[in-house]
């Protein structure tokens, strides 16, 4: 499984072809049944999902610059209505929200933009991504054909793409998007809606075809969206999909790198092998536009995370993290197969393949494109390895929508229940008696939080609880509020806190003040001592302290489970963004305005640095990276120079230490690589001299680089860990003679 995608998938080339990158000016933009087409070009695309507002604008140029790097052609990401539209006719499109500015920002680095309008986006985003005034128009009913609704959707639809369009932004006009996405994974209201939704999702297609963009658009998950809209396919494999036409291409919007993160719950992570290999045979299978959602997750600054119990941090073990940094070995590996796949390109998407049976899982699909090239995949694939994710659903329930009483102003809501309430609990209003009642109260919550307070005593909260126990109701007829009280003070203390405290911190009054600190890497909160905090102009903190870790939803090894982030809340944090910390010596004392329900040690919170320290290489003899293929003309044949394996540390950082290097048959994965019984005993040396001190290095994969071959016959691999180091500089002293 440390191998590349070989060890599913091996694709094999015959005489694959150069291409011709298109050039962000004006072009025409269409499909058909094998891609999408540009300028007259079938092109298979490879896509990323970066959002605007989960990343800082400072940030923005060198997420997308390692996506170009990491092979990407196109950007994607949704937009978010309730940010740009908080009130009625009111917006903003400023800071994070500077959706113009990102387009642009990718059009600057030279990728194309799929814009995913919805405008409803899921996306465990608050609130799915609808302004929550839109709950209170009169008679409006969400996400069918409902007149109210359908005339707030196409007014902001219509607000997007003339802004779009002021701007010069699609293809059509020079720009850079070349798709563009009306609603959002309907397919399941769609059937449970019947002959309502079926009108309102050809309503809609038909009115974002007629806001004339230039580029087609599409709909994910909706095996009925009308022509001319391309149907397209989500989820952790999309290599049985095929769309409702036969002349529309076969689009996969959401290739999943790994799943969200819930407060209590794991953290997933899909092996790059197994992503690689969904991508791979989606390509062979006639597939030729994937995006990967997420390339970079980042961050639910302030109350944006929405849905089941999600956490701040959206990193969704993508192959940039959610600070901005490479993930490996996710990201190199991708890298490395978008190269191989590009090669196949013109082959691909000129003809079907033919499909050979090699035996019960083994196949090859041979593509070839009538003038002497071709190319062949050859895949084992095993069906019991198929599975699919799916998110929570809401339901509703007896307690008070939070978001129908503050109207998402705030995530804290006080109810009172009266004694008219406790009618439900089969309890006579008329006649309290002075003896306890024996009664049950079942609170069932899908929301973050609930705190249940009997006669001004915590009795319960949390997500779901039964108190059982027998409530004092003498004074149920004049039931008074629990106590609250005003505190400047940190009060350290149980979970079981007796009363809700407003903790107003000022880093001094906290012992806790610092200076910006020097360097420029991403920082973050360590909240680990807390327990569930709302933070000011950062994000939402909680931590459950009482948890019990399942094996999750996943019932294949392809989904790797791991508890709790060691970071329970996070935030990429870059300079020049209104309130946030920033890694520059602008600003010397800082201080963050904390709300705690559950009390704390906040001399314990500590700041932190995000830094990579260590890389790793890991690769076999007798398979270069595609660095090392070379073509020297269309009609020669490849010129296969020898293996190599590369290490790279972050700019400003060189290699200080080879932790491990072994060539022979090492065993394990970064960060627990193993020597076998078949190992070069110089690999440390000749690691050490060809790349301590360097920022990056290359290190031949072969008998003679090593001396001699330490296990002739046997198939050797060179893995490869080392740690990286802020480079020292030093300054020459005046010669003192």
């Amino acid at each position: 499984m440390e191998t590349s995608s070989v060890s599913k998938l091996f694709i094999f080339f015959f005489m694959p072809l150069m291409f011709l990158h298109s050039q962000l000016i004006q072009c025409s933009v269409t499909y058909d049944k094998k891609a999408i087409v540009i300028n007259g070009q079938r092109r298979i695309l490879i896509s990323g999902s970066i959002h605007y507002p989960r990343s800082t604008p400072d940030m923005w140029e060198d997420l997308i610059w390692k996506a170009k790097d990491g092979g990407l052609d196109v950007i994607d990401t949704y937009i978010f209505w309730n940010v740009h539209e908080p009130s009625p006719g009111n917006y903003n499109f400023e800071g994070r929200y500077d959706l113009v500015r990102f387009i642009k920002t990718v059009q600057k680095v030279g990728l194309f933009v799929n814009l995913r309008i919805g405008p409803y986006v899921c996306a465990e985003w608050n609130f799915g991504g609808f302004p929550v005034w839109l709950k209170f128009v009169p008679g409006i009913s969400f996400r069918t054909n409902n007149e109210p609704f359908k005339m707030a959707m196409q007014g902001f639809t219509q607000k997007i793409v003339h802004m779009m369009k002021s701007e010069n932004l699609f293809a059509s006009q020079g720009g850079p998007i070349i798709l563009s996405q009306i609603e959002n994974e309907y397919g399941p209201e769609s059937r449970e809606l019947g002959a309502a939704g079926h009108a309102y999702i050809n309503w809609a297609a038909k009115m974002a075809v007629g806001l004339d963009t230039g580029v087609p658009w599409v709909m994910c998950k909706e095996d009925d969206a009308p022509d001319p809209v391309i149907n397209a396919c989500n989820g952790f494999y999309c290599d049985a999909f095929s769309p409702n036409k036969p002349y529309k291409p076969r689009i996969w919007t959401e290739a999943w790198s790994g799943w969200f993160t819930e407060f209590g719950g794991p953290i997933h992570q899909r092996p790059v092998q197994d992503l690689a290999f969904g991508v791979a045979r989606f390509i062979q299978n006639g597939g030729s536009f994937v995006n990967y959602y997420m390339y970079h997750g980042g961050t639910n600054f302030g109350r944006s995370a929405g849905g089941p119990f999600i956490t701040s941090s959206y990193d969704y073990d993508a192959p940039i993290d959610e600070y901005g940094l490479i993930r490996q070995p996710k990201y190199g590996h991708l890298k490395e197969l978008h190269k191989a796949i590009k090669l196949c390109e013109h082959a691909v998407v000129s003809a079907d393949p033919t499909v050979i049976s090699l035996g019960s899982y083994q196949q090859a699909h041979v593509f070839s494109s009538g003038r002497g090239n071709c190319a062949a995949f050859l895949s084992n694939y095993n069906p019991k390895h198929f599975f699919s994710g799916s998110s929570g659903t809401m339901t509703a329930g007896g307690l008070w929508s939070r978001i129908n009483i503050t109207r998402d102003s705030s995530d804290i809501c006080v109810m009172i229940i009266s004694e008219l309430y406790f009618i439900q609990c089969n309890i006579d209003h008329r006649i309290i008696s002075t003896k306890r009642s024996n009664s049950t109260l079942t609170v069932q919550s899908k929301g973050h939080a609930v705190h249940v307070f009997i006669m001004d005593v915590l009795r319960g909260g949390n997500r779901k609880f039964t108190y059982y126990r027998a409530a004092n109701l003498l004074r149920a007829m004049n039931l008074s509020l629990p106590g609250w009280s005003l505190s400047v003070e940190w009060v350290r203390g149980s979970l079981a806190a007796q009363e809700f405290i407003w903790f107003i911190c000022l880093w001094e009054t906290c012992r806790l003040h610092f200076n910006a600190p020097e360097g420029d890497e991403p920082l973050a909160l360590d909240m680990r001592s807390m327990g569930r905090s709302s933070l000011d102009q950062w994000a939402e903190h909680w931590k459950i302290i009482a948890m019990a870790f399942a094996k999750g939803d996943c019932n294949v090894c392809s989904t790797l489970e791991i508890p709790t982030p060691k970071f329970s809340m996070v935030a990429a944090i870059q300079p020049k963004d209104g309130n946030q910390l920033t890694s520059q010596h602008q600003t010397q004392h800082k201080f963050v305005i904390i709300f705690e329900e559950l009390g704390g040690d906040a001399s314990k919170i500590a700041l932190m640095k995000r830094a990579v320290k260590s890389v790793c290489a890991d690769a076999n003899e007798h398979h270069p990276t595609l660095e090392n293929w070379h073509t020297e003309s269309p009609s020669e044949s490849e010129e296969l120079h020898q293996a190599s394996v590369h290490l790279q540390c972050a700019p400003g950082q060189s290699i200080s230490t080879i932790k491990f290097a072994s060539f022979g048959t090492p065993s394990g994965t970064c960060g627990s690589f193993q020597k076998g019984t078949c190992h070069a005993p110089n690999s440390q040396a000749i690691l050490e001299k060809n790349c301590i001190g360097q920022e990056k290095c290359s290190v031949l994969i072969s008998n003679s680089y090593f001396g001699a071959d330490p296990c002739p016959n046997v198939l050797k691999r060179l893995s490869v860990e080392a740690v990286c180091s802020p480079t020292v500089t030093t300054t020459a002293q005046p010669d003192s003679r």
